[in-house]
């Protein structure tokens, strides 16, 4: 499929002890919804604060919309930032994080930023002369407060860091709706990166995947061409053995094994009792991940 960037990045290197987030290349497609997917501790949060700006101590370059820098003049008014728990200061209120988002950028919309607020059922506590701070907010009103501040301003570009995570079920359904009416209101030119370790919350709002582990990318693309790049393999148990070796995982019960491989290597269970089927974003990302991961089943 042909696209423009929205961001380029190349040769991103940032070291914190013995953890190294080495990116050679990255490309996130303009008129999309792209997820960053990872284990905790992959570097997504760190790859999408060297993204928003927020650190500047790293390798590498990176551009956005073709060929501006994050301190080009304009470039951060068309870009939206929600980090995790800890972005909004502790002490700050609602009335606070309004006032400083009026002062940071002309795009903000207050009268919009409160009927947001209103429509997401934000604490009415967080406003008002007696407006609790932030440290004494839900996880979840926290991420509502974070949210209304972008969208309550003109942007091109939402970067968003575990945006499903702090929220109910009902409340992630309806980020979903939010952030499929944003792009389709930006007539291809409105874009969404947003990072997740749990992909089956936000999967209907996701066109384009990266998934990462241990501070590189291990796979990209096209969620439909992701898809038929993979398949799902279930089969007889006797077959396990054999049928594993093509497989990227695989684990085997009582009732059969079941895993993923390639499509292409499909004519290799030839001969086995296997059927295959089309896997969802969760099996391909667990998979893949399962490859490198550190964890290990306990002896219970």
């Amino acid at each position: 499929m042909n696209y423009t960037d929205v961001i380029t990045a190349k040769n991103i290197k940032k070291r914190f002890g013995k953890f190294e987030l080495n990116i050679e290349e990255l490309h996130i497609p303009e008129g999309f919804s792209t997820a960053l997917v990872g284990e905790n501790g992959a570097g997504k949060t760190t790859l999408l604060n060297i993204l928003g700006g927020l650190r500047r101590d790293n390798e590498g370059e990176v551009t956005y919309f073709k060929e501006n820098k994050i301190t080009d003049e304009g470039v951060l008014e068309r870009i939206g930032f929600t980090g995790t728990k800890n972005y909004l200061l502790p002490h700050w209120n609602g009335n606070q994080v309004r006032e400083l988002s009026e002062m940071l950028f002309d795009n903000f919309d207050g009268e919009k930023f409160d009927s947001i607020c209103k429509s997401l059922n934000v604490d009415d506590s967080v406003f008002g002369a007696k407006a609790k701070p932030v440290s004494k907010l839900s996880d979840g009103n926290i991420m509502k407060l974070m949210l209304a501040t972008v969208f309550a301003r003109k942007t091109d570009l939402l970067l968003l860091d575990e945006p499903a995570s702090p929220l109910d079920p009902l409340m992630r359904d309806m980020l979903g709706d939010i952030l499929r009416t944003y792009i389709a209101e930006g007539n291809g030119k409105r874009s969404v990166l947003f990072s997740t370790h749990n992909i089956s919350d936000m999967e209907s709002v996701c066109d384009y995947i990266i998934i990462m582990d241990d501070g590189k990318i291990l796979e990209r693309g096209f969620v439909l061409d992701i898809k038929e790049k993979y398949v799902v393999v279930k089969g007889d148990e006797r077959d396990y053995e054999a049928a594993s070796k093509h497989m990227v995982s695989a684990h085997n019960g009582k009732y059969g094994f079941e895993g993923i491989a390639l499509s292409e290597k499909k004519n290799l269970f030839a001969g086995m009792n296997v059927s295959f089927e089309t896997p969802d974003l969760f099996q391909i990302c667990v998979s893949l991940l399962k490859q490198n991961s550190k964890l290990q089943m306990p002896e219970l």
